[in-house]
């Protein structure tokens, strides 16, 4: 069957222009009435972890402290220092609907700068897994971006943004590649002639969440960093999905450091 006008409903009457009718801040502020709890911010800098890696970790080692005033019904959110610094971060927001409304609630909530590192499955085989990439543009292969700018076939990282991640990473241990990945909202349904097409793009990885968080960053005019840690071949040889020590996490965490030290917002004098 056909579509009205040739496109498909997410594509129709989305009126860019036009201000949210349901916010953050009417939720976190029903939220907070229903909870009994007190409006306190969360850290300016905040991590998106969707695989639930660092989180775990950070459990594990005593350091993660939930945050009690956090009321975002979905999730919870953990307080940590590393290298001097306060983070929130937030575990297993998986997917691109999920992801933005976590992120929507963080920035409504004090969130300055937002950290995403997620799991993502190998395309182009410039190593051997696992290593990371900086995604400077993520193509768009879910929905949720299409609710915050209109088509494109890309949604991307600003320049100032990767400019000023220059030579970050060099003295780490673990690779930081940078390039484009692929952001799907059906992981199962990556068949090979898609993943044949996706590799003949140059995308490197496939991942859920960047394209529609780059989106909402550029709509909503906020600072958003996406990595892909390449973990998987996605279940194609034996062996796959082993992510390096603490499952990743001790690399993530480094990423983490590097990059809110070139990008985090100073502190109040």
């Amino acid at each position: 069957m056909g579509t009205e006008d040739g496109l498909p409903p997410i594509l129709r009457e989305k009126y860019y222009g036009s201000p949210s009718a349901f916010t953050p801040e009417s939720l976190l502020r029903e939220a907070r009435r229903q909870k009994s709890a007190a409006a306190e911010p969360v850290p300016s800098t905040c991590l998106l972890d969707p695989d639930g890696d660092i989180v775990s970790q950070l459990k594990r080692e005593g350091r993660a402290k939930r945050h009690e005033a956090w009321v975002c019904y979905h999730t919870d959110l953990f307080l940590f220092d590393q290298d001097g610094i306060t983070f929130g971060v937030v575990g297993c927001a998986v997917g691109a609907s999920f992801a933005v409304l976590v992120a929507e609630e963080l920035f409504a909530s004090g969130c300055q700068l937002l950290i995403s590192i997620t799991s993502s499955g190998q395309l182009a085989r410039l190593a051997a897994p696992p290593y990371f990439v900086l995604i400077d543009r993520a193509l768009r292969d879910e929905g949720t971006s299409y609710h915050y700018l209109p088509p494109s076939t890309h949604s991307t990282l600003p320049q100032a943004m990767a400019e000023a991640l220059e030579g970050a990473f060099d003295n780490l241990s673990v690779p930081v590649l940078r390039g484009a990945t692929w952001t799907t909202d059906a992981p199962f349904r990556e068949t090979s002639d898609a993943i044949a097409a996706m590799s003949k793009r140059g995308l490197l990885a496939v991942e859920m969440e960047a394209a529609a968080l780059y989106a909402f960053a550029t709509a909503r005019g906020k600072p958003v960093i996406c990595f892909a840690h390449v973990t998987n071949q996605m279940g194609q040889v034996e062996g796959d999905f082993e992510k390096g020590e603490a499952n990743g996490a001790a690399d993530g965490l480094k990423i983490v450091v590097a990059t809110a030290q070139r990008l985090a917002p100073a502190p109040p004098t």
